[in-house]
């Protein structure tokens, strides 16, 4: 026999296999058996005649089915979570390799500068110079406008 917890719990989905399965049951007779097991199985078996162990089969395979669906439903959302966390994990590993890449790169360049302003230290203070003049004549010119 089902629980209460059970019935309650899949109520919507037992209600309607019960109209499929006995057409003649209304809203208002589930209703009135709503939530305990024992006076649903007394309201299905007064409207439509079916035994006491014909209504308590029907009941618990419809329960059952509920569950199967709810642990299918379950087992989907789990995978889905597993491969979403895969894709965030290689995410993250590409996002860590570009980032080395660049470090890398980065660091190559930095090396190269310093190593062209010590051996044309003259020519390095002029290209500064000049940067710094054309700067302040953007600044300058956008001040006007």
């Amino acid at each position: 026999m089902i629980t209460r917890e059970e019935l309650k719990g899949q109520w919507n989905e037992v209600k309607g296999r019960l109209q499929e399965n006995w057409g003649q049951l209304t809203d208002d007779d589930l209703s009135r058996a709503r939530g305990s097991a024992e006076q649903l199985v007394g309201v299905v078996q007064q409207k439509t005649g079916a035994s006491r162990r014909e209504v308590e089969e029907f009941l618990s395979r419809a329960v059952g089915e509920g569950s199967r669906i709810g642990d299918q439903v379950s087992q989907a959302a789990q995978q889905y979570a597993d491969v979403a966390s895969q894709y965030a994990a290689d995410a993250g590993e590409y996002v860590k390799e570009n980032y080395r890449r660049a470090s890398e790169l980065s660091g190559d360049y930095s090396e190269r500068l310093a190593h062209t302003v010590r051996t044309r230290p003259a020519e390095s203070l002029a290209i500064a110079f000049g940067l710094g003049i054309a700067a302040g004549a953007i600044v300058f010119m956008k001040g006007r406008r």
